[in-house]
């Protein structure tokens, strides 16, 4: 990188040199180190880029360069003053033409951090690109364009210079600064350069269209500077390290504001120019009008889509956070309730004040399944959880809780009903054989039963845990496959 800023160094001395000799020389003189230096910069950057194998930038500099020899052909060898052959207008039209299609082809290596990566948001970026280079047209119009073209309208090389080659440059730059916003691909270095050239190219074209719409065929050498600038940016261009610049948070935060703010910038300044051109006597013709209207249904159009994109975006929000919340309360595994949840809607229930029915908890701990994961894995093992998570959910009321405690043991919150009766269910629903596999694998379970059966501000959910924890080691020493029903939550049953 310190290499290159050399270069730049360099090079920007030696056009700063070339710029005062040019101005300082003899008019002749003048235009010859002119138009030499040009070429010599657009043959560089034309070998550069054909090294790097970019066919688009090649192509490019290859318009550049056989424009600039037919014009020097024509103004240094044949005496013209303004060469009017084809070759010339062509091939400067050309460069800013093909240099878009090469951002085009940059902006399509995506980067994950690009912002607004579907297909919605680059048709934002599209009228975003159509609204200012419509303002640009009606603003250009308005001051100087319409007297350019009744000037030129008879000559299709004269209007392609004077005209079409400046506006080229003007959509170059606004397509880079617009996907800049929202492609890291384009925010890199070389296309800086590029975007100073289309800057230096346009500036001096603007100002020899102005020269010419006022008949002066002998151009100021001070007119060729940003023409003389243009060819040693698309070298240093060539030259420019490919590294994508990484803006600080900030930035990146000011490109968004960009994104959404800039592309009214040029239509309200436009608008302003138009509402003081009309105010002052001026009056629209039909192309003002009706490109105008266009930018308008554009603009219309553009917050259409960001409403559509803003609906979408909350819509994707919205599923995300439930995504979110249910995976940090629900068991990966057997997608039920985890320990977190169940402890929740426990501490819940047991601040009802007003209770009618008693609260039920049962402990269920799966008899046999570690003999299953032990002996047929864990892949074996955990279908075989989820088949009990299944049969336990299928057992009560939808708006009763299952969760999984951990390892083999799930707990069920029931609000209502006979514990024994409820118990037996369970027991009868997790009896039945599983086949997992193409195997068969009988289990069983041990359930313990704490209960409340009014509301008591004492007792805390994990004593009410602990009853029926202590209920249902109770069941496994009296043999498994059984309910245990605890009566208090308090004592520890022995």
């Amino acid at each position: 990188m310190k290499r290159f800023w050399l270069v730049v160094g360099c090079v920007g001395t030696f056009m700063a040199i070339t710029i005062l000799t040019a101005l300082a020389a003899p008019r002749e003189i003048g235009l010859a180190i002119d138009k030499v230096v040009q070429l010599v910069f657009a043959v560089a950057a034309l070998v550069v880029y054909a090294r790097q194998r970019n066919g688009w930038m090649t192509a490019a500099m290859t318009s550049l360069t056989v424009a600039l020899s037919a014009w020097i052909w024509g103004q240094q060898i044949l005496g013209v003053q303004l060469p009017t052959t084809t070759i010339a207008p062509l091939g400067f039209t050309l460069v800013p033409v093909l240099c878009l299609a090469a951002v085009v082809v940059k902006a399509q290596q995506r980067r994950a951090d690009d912002l607004l990566p579907n297909y919605r948001s680059r048709t934002v970026v599209v009228l975003d690109g159509l609204i200012v280079i419509g303002s640009l047209f009606v603003l250009t119009w308005v001051s100087a364009l319409e007297s350019l073209t009744r000037a030129w309208a008879t000559e299709g090389p004269g209007f392609a210079t004077v005209v079409a080659h400046p506006a080229a440059y003007l959509v170059l730059l606004v397509a880079i600064v617009v996907m800049s916003w929202t492609h890291q691909s384009v925010r890199q270095w070389p296309m800086v350069f590029i975007a100073l050239a289309g800057v230096a190219q346009s500036s001096s074209g603007w100002v020899f269209a102005f020269y010419i719409s006022k008949g002066i065929t002998a151009i100021p050498a001070t007119a060729d500077v940003g023409f003389m600038l243009c060819p040693a940016f698309f070298f240093l261009s060539a030259l420019a390290p490919a590294r994508n610049l990484q803006p600080s948070s900030g930035r990146m935060r000011m490109a968004d504001l960009l994104h959404l703010f800039v592309p009214y910038l040029p239509l309200a300044i436009t608008g302003l120019f138009v509402g003081w051109n009309t105010a002052t006597g001026g009056r629209l013709n039909p192309v003002e009008i009706y490109v105008g209207l266009s930018v308008v249904c554009l603009v219309i159009v553009r917050q259409l889509r960001t409403m559509v994109d803003n609906v979408r975006l909350m819509d994707q929000l919205r599923v995300s956070r439930e995504q979110l919340r249910h995976e940090a309360t629900h068991d990966p595994l057997t997608g039920v309730a985890n320990r977190s949840l169940f402890r929740e809607r426990l501490e819940r229930a047991l601040a009802v004040r007003d209770r009618s029915r008693p609260l039920i908890l049962l402990f269920i701990d799966v008899d046999g399944f570690k003999a299953v994961n032990d002996n047929y894995g864990h892949a074996e093992g955990d279908v075989l959880l989820r088949n009990v998570a299944a049969r336990l959910e299928n057992s009560v009321r939808p708006e009763d809780t299952v969760a999984r405690l951990g390892g083999d043991e799930f707990g069920v919150l029931v609000d209502g009903g006979d514990a024994d009766d409820i118990g037996a269910r369970l027991l009868d629903a997790l009896a039945h054989p599983h086949e997992v596999h193409g195997r068969v694998h009988h289990v069983h379970a041990s359930i313990g039963v704490a209960q409340r059966f009014s509301y008591d501000p004492t007792v805390t959910a994990d004593e009410v845990l602990g009853a029926a924890d202590a209920a249902m080691y109770t069941a496994k020493r009296l043999g498994k496959g059984m309910v245990v029903v605890h009566g208090s939550p308090l004592p520890e049953m022995t």
